[in-house]
């Protein structure tokens, strides 16, 4: 009798601490995706300014600002992590090609307000990647957590779900814009993405 009490005991303390580590892991995920969200609110903030610093200079560059913003617009509506990797994407490209469009104009580079804004903008930036890293870390213990056996028994019991991971490119692997010229001479700039090399 008092062995089978020492095992219920046992597998209570089992259950409750096991209970309470994915608790103290979600609550970690919530508050890394909370830094996330401050910082791409942060980077939504900034966009405006810079188009219409740009806007300054190159008025004529309608194609280019209409989609810096309808991909701001897409992000920040975005409702899941996936649809706001896929849309926080689409706004790196976007923005890609508007600043593509600034490097022609050399005034507006050596504009002091540009420059700030610019300045601000990769900051913001590598906040991101920072709290994206740190987000998928959590993310992956988390989700380890509630996949390993026995565990995931427990997570079972509690309904206790996978968070998404949130997948957003590095910079170093962002694409290449190339700015060209129409016949008209209006200024274009196209993403063109690196072909990725061969494993050996």
């Amino acid at each position: 009798m008092p062995l089978i009490i020492i095992i219920v005991v046992a597998l209570l303390i089992y259950v409750m601490f096991t209970y309470n580590s994915m608790i103290k892991l979600r609550n970690q995920v919530k508050e890394a995706w909370s830094d996330i969200d401050v910082q791409l609110k942060r980077r939504y903030n900034l966009i405006p300014n810079i188009v219409e610093t740009v806007k300054g200079y190159a008025a004529h560059e309608e194609a280019v600002f209409t989609k810096v913003t309808e991909a701001r617009a897409n992000a920040i509506n975005a409702t899941s992590k996936k649809d706001q990797s896929a849309a926080e994407n689409m706004l790196s490209g976007a923005l890609k090609s508007l600043f593509a469009v600034a490097e022609n104009y050399p005034e507006l580079k050596a504009n002091e307000n540009f420059m700030q804004l610019q300045n601000e903008l990769v900051d913001t930036e590598d906040k991101i990647q920072s709290a994206r890293r740190f987000y998928n870390s959590i993310t992956r213990d988390f989700n380890t957590k509630i996949q390993q056996f026995p565990s995931s028994l427990i997570a079972q019991a509690f309904s206790f779900k996978p968070e998404e991971f949130f997948e957003i490119e590095e910079a170093k692997e962002r694409e290449n814009v190339e700015v060209s010229f129409n016949k008209e001479g209006t200024r274009q700039a196209e993403a063109k993405k690196e072909e990725p090399t061969e494993k050996k």
